[in-house]
Order: structure tokens, then sequence, then C-alpha cells
């Protein structure tokens, strides 16, 4: 149990049968008695809130569990990923994953939250490499300042990259903001 005056950014409790994780925290004393005026996030549903509450009002402190787990294969909207350590497999429906699957490609390394063994987050490398399966063709002398194209990769996901990109390239993609980093010497 943490007290309301033990409420740190980071931290993740239960509130109202609901997990959230404190995003800002401000301590303010007032002649008798001191709040905690946090910004809430909710883990599963994404909307923050905004609560004040006593400094000796109780909260569960939620543990999350992390594992390293490798993208298999999908299957009719499930998404089929194995525990690195002991082999053991998970399926995600599609609707967990949300913007994941667009770099979700078999083999990439992932860490995986769970709370009470339910999915809660894919967590995707910062970066990951994927081929090209569609763009238009680039001309003699573009370069990589002279503007972007779109690009399809091999995931169905598409992307702006220079005009000096081709079909079968292997681009550096930032999972973050979906944007080209660079082309990788195949």
């Amino acid at each position: 149990m943490l007290s309301g005056s033990e409420l740190r950014k980071g931290v993740v409790i239960v509130l109202n049968d609901k997990l959230y994780q404190v995003i800002d925290y401000k301590h303010i004393k007032m002649k008798r008695t001191a709040l905690a005026h946090v910004k809430l996030r909710d883990i599963v549903a994404g909307h923050t809130i905004e609560q004040s509450f006593q400094s000796d009002d109780k909260f569960v402190r939620a543990r999350l569990d992390s594992r390293n787990m490798q993208y298999l294969y999908n299957d009719e909207g499930l998404y089929y990923f194995m525990d690195t350590e002991n082999f053991e497999q998970i399926t995600v429906n599609e609707s967990q994953l949300s913007d994941s699957i667009a770099y979700l490609k078999e083999g990439t390394q992932v860490e995986v939250s769970s709370y009470k063994e339910k999915i809660l987050d894919i967590e995707l490398p910062v970066a990951v490499e994927l081929e090209v399966i569609e763009t238009e063709p680039g001309f003699k002398g573009d370069t990589a300042t002279a503007g972007n194209k779109p690009a399809k990769l091999e995931t169905g996901t598409s992307i702006q990259v220079p005009f000096f990109i081709n079909i079968g390239d292997i681009v550096k993609v930032d999972t973050r903001s979906g944007a080209y980093l660079e082309r990788k010497n195949g």
C-alpha cells in the first residue's frame, strides 16, 4: 500500500479497479493538511485524468510483469509471441497491439508488459529494419535532401523516404514516429 504522499512519477496504482500510471505529481501543503495533486494515465484506455488526494489516502501499488519475447507470426487477427527464456507462447489480439502492428516483423524482439496475466503493452525496439516492397523509381541526380516520396514496407505500412530509395532496399525506421532514419547496406 502507498499513501498519497508516497506517490511519485512512474508509479502504477490501482484506482477504481483500473490501472493508472502517475505522469505528474505535485505536493501541496495547506494549513491543516497536505494534498497530492496528480496527473494519471489510464494504462489500458490511454486517456489522462487529474485528481487530488489527501496525503493519508491509501493506494494499491500495481506490480507489472515484463518479459522479453519474440514475435512469431499472426493468423486471422491473433499475434503469437514466444518467451525467449522458457519458450512459452502467448497469443495477443490485434486490438491490443494498436500502432505496433505497423512495424512488427517476424523475429522481432519485443518487451511485453502484463498485470495479473493480462497483456497491457507491447514495446517495440526504438528502430527496426524493413524492406521496401513498393515505391516509385528514383531518378539519376536525386539526393538525400531533395525531398521525399511514399514507400510501402514489408509489414504493409507506408512511410516517407528519400527519392534515392528503391524497391528491395532495407531501411531503418523509428518505431516511435514512423520516420525514415537511414538506408542499410544489404
